[in-house]
C-alpha cells in the first residue's frame, strides 16, 4: 500500500473511532453521566490505536501477539470502567453500570474500526445505541406491566451499622 493509501486508513479508522467515541458519550452526557464525550472519545481512540499497531511496515504480524493486546485492552478498561461505578451507602444503590459498560464497549468498537472492521464496528454502534435509548424506557414499560419496582442489587445492610 502506498503512503498516501495508508495514510488515509489510518486517518478514515481513527476518525471513525472519534465519531463513535463522541456518539456513545453525548448519550451518557445527555443523562448526566460522568463519563461523557472526552472519556468515550479517547476510550475509542487508544483502542484504535493499539490496533492500529497492527498495521503497515512495522506491523505485529503475529496473531498471539495481537491476541494479548487484545486481552490487555479489555481488561485495563475495565479498571477505568470500575472508576464510574459508586455505591452510595445512603440508599444502597449502585450507579455508573450503565456508563462502564458503554465505556468497555466503546473501547473495543475503537478496536473494532482500528482492525478495519467497519461493519463489525458499526452494527455494533448502532446496537449499542438501541439499547442505551431504549433499554430504561423497556426497563420500566417491563416493570409497570409486571407490577415491579426497581430495586437495588445489593441488600439492605440489616446490622444496623
Amino acid at each position: 500500500m502506498d503512503s498516501l493509501g495508508h495514510f488515509s486508513t489510518i486517518a478514515l479508522r481513527l476518525a471513525l473511532a472519534l465519531v463513535l467515541g463522541a456518539i456513545l458519550g453525548l448519550n451518557r452526557w445527555l443523562h448526566h453521566k460522568a463519563a461523557g464525550i472526552r472519556t468515550h472519545s479517547l476510550v475509542a481512540i487508544g483502542s484504535c490505536v493499539a490496533m492500529l499497531l497492527f498495521e503497515g511496515d512495522h506491523a505485529l504480524e503475529d496473531l498471539q501477539a495481537r491476541s494479548r493486546v487484545l486481552q490487555g485492552l479489555v481488561a485495563g478498561i475495565g479498571f477505568l470502567g470500575a472508576g464510574v461505578i459508586l455505591h452510595d451507602s445512603s440508599s444502597q444503590k449502585i450507579h455508573g453500570l450503565t456508563t462502564a459498560a458503554s465505556v468497555w464497549a466503546c473501547a473495543l468498537l475503537g478496536a473494532a474500526f482500528g482492525s478495519g472492521q467497519y461493519m463489525v464496528g458499526g452494527l455494533a454502534l448502532v446496537a449499542i445505541l438501541l439499547v442505551l435509548t431504549l433499554g430504561g424506557r423497556l426497563e420500566q414499560s417491563t416493570g409497570a406491566l409486571l407490577g415491579k419496582t426497581r430495586g437495588s442489587e445489593v441488600p439492605a445492610d440489616d446490622s444496623g451499622n
